[in-house]
């Protein structure tokens, strides 16, 4: 082993130097592996939150997340925007707190408000872990440079300031709680449910000013989307679910069986496959239990609907 005169006449064994540089480079290299994985493993979360939020349902356009499919309401037509990370046309230059803000606020990195056609009254109830975990995977999707298509509505709907004073006492932001009576697996459907998969933008009714009818939770309605008709999920025995037991519902939610053995179509099909079923097992089986705990409503679709001559069904 030989010597080193290092500063101020110090000496080192040259031996004892190349341990220590030796020791250092381990613990870099351990550090940024400890660092890939930990991006790798939230990335893969948010893998997940994509899929159970059904984010690809709306947002697909091209071979991407381009955007640009309408979602046709009685209110006008709307075009998701593109959410691919192409810094111009998509959302590559979004902080992870403009994701944030979008969906906890609706409100866009100008502050600007978005229209509860992008679900945030549902989305707020997200939690920041998983948020952030969202964003993680949307920055590793392919870039697209297709233009976001403006949304097609009349006045003074197309007057988005009118978004503020629609908020206040129609939209709640904040993290959903967790109900301490109930069982673990209960609330995580409960999140699932009215969080990620925000069931009730669709199967709930909704008032004149577009707000859901808190009265009428998940009781269908004859106005869902490309104005069909969206059935009662409720477990009322007449005009919901009421008739199919727990396992009944977990086995839709994993294949669109129904208890009389056919398969749901259209919209509904394509909600399962690309959300629904790729739930784990567990997950799927939480949204089950917390959809037949509801309270039953009775709401006649047949009746309700039939005078607006519609001979659709979203099943």
């Amino acid at each position: 082993m030989t010597t080193v005169v290092g500063p101020r006449g110090a000496v080192f064994y040259r031996g004892a130097l190349s341990a220590v540089h030796g020791a250092l480079m381990l613990l870099a290299g351990l550090s940024v592996h400890g660092e890939l994985l930990a991006d790798t493993e939230l990335v893969e979360q948010g893998r997940y939150v994509f899929q159970a939020a059904g984010c690809v349902s709306c947002h697909r356009g091209d071979s991407t997340l381009a955007g640009g499919r309408p979602i046709v309401t009685p209110f006008g037509a709307f075009y998701p925007p593109n959410i691919t990370p192409h810094r111009e046309r998509g959302i590559g230059r979004w902080s992870e707190e403009d994701l944030v803000r979008a969906l906890r606020m609706g409100l866009d990195p100008d502050g600007q408000h978005y229209y509860p056609a992008f679900p945030y009254p549902s989305y707020t109830r997200m939690t920041r872990q998983d948020m952030r975990a969202l964003y993680a995977f949307l920055m590793t999707r392919p870039e697209s440079a297709r233009q976001s298509r403006p949304h097609e509505l009349p006045w003074p709907l197309s007057l988005r300031t009118l978004i503020a004073h629609w908020k206040p006492g129609r939209f709640t932001p904040g993290a959903a709680p967790v109900d301490p009576a109930r069982s673990q697996q209960w609330n995580r459907g409960a999140y699932l449910a009215t969080a990620l998969g925000h069931c009730g933008e669709c199967h709930t009714p909704r008032g004149f000013l577009g707000t859901p009818r808190r009265d009428r939770y998940l009781a269908g309605t004859c106005t869902g989307p490309d104005g069909l008709w969206v059935p009662n999920i409720t477990p009322d025995d007449e005009t919901g679910i009421g008739g199919w037991s727990t396992e009944e519902l977990d086995t839709f939610l994993a294949t669109g069986r129904r208890p009389d053995g056919c398969y749901a179509s259209g919209l509904m099909m394509e909600v399962l496959g690309t959300s629904c079923m790729q739930l784990t097992d567990y997950d799927r089986r939480a949204l089950a239990v917390y959809l037949v705990s509801l309270p039953p409503i009775h709401n006649n679709l047949d009746y309700l609907c039939a005078a607006f001559g519609d001979d659709e069904f979203l099943e």
